[in-house]
């Protein structure tokens, strides 16, 4: 089977504090439609930022990534995480302004969707994380952090993008909410 998405000798460096810092160096790997995929290593080992170039949030130094057999680097890296990449981000990024009805919504509305077909698909993306109507109208900052976690995991199911990025889905959650979300995913 064909990979839907592909890292080809991807290297990624940065300054910091005038040093430069090599994050990722030369990994190549490929993605298969319809798996899942774990990526493994201890902290600092570079698996976010090798998250952050297949989601098009950043650019190699060197190598490429390929969606559906073409470069990143060559297609609207915009509209591919609009409508192909639905990433789960490690500190949640829920908008503090919106509630969390409305943090799930937005991906959807972003696309097209009718106010009132996101606001259904919302309530019942909510639900499969566990959370009910209750929870619908507050912001997240009132919320624990497995709450804003599962809000950030139904916001990027949402979008129903074609791959799922996800940094640490379950590190703020109890044994119980692991097993739905990793059952869900």
């Amino acid at each position: 089977m064909e990979a839907i998405l592909s890292a080809n000798n991807v290297s990624y460096s940065y300054i910091s504090r005038y040093q430069k810092v090599d994050a990722l160096k030369n990994v190549t790997c490929s993605f298969e439609k319809g798996k899942f995929y774990a990526i493994m290593g201890r902290s600092g080992s570079g698996k976010s930022t090798f998250l952050s170039l297949l989601a098009g949030l950043d650019t190699p130094t060197s190598g490429e990534i390929l969606f559906e057999g073409k470069s990143l680097a060559r297609i609207d890296r915009n509209r591919y995480r609009k409508y192909d990449a639905s990433v789960i981000y490690q500190s949640f990024n829920l908008f503090p302004l919106l509630t969390v009805l409305e943090n799930v919504m937005y991906p959807m509305e972003l696309q097209g969707a009718k106010r009132h077909d996101a606001r259904i698909k919302a309530a019942e993306l909510l639900a499969r994380v566990g959370l009910d109507e209750s929870k619908h109208n507050k912001f997240p900052q009132m919320l624990s952090g497995g709450e804003q976690q599962r809000v950030a995991i139904a916001r990027a199911l949402a979008s129903g993008g074609k791959i799922l990025l996800a940094d640490e889905p379950t590190g703020n959650l109890d044994s119980a909410n692991e097993k739905i979300v990793v059952n869900l995913l």
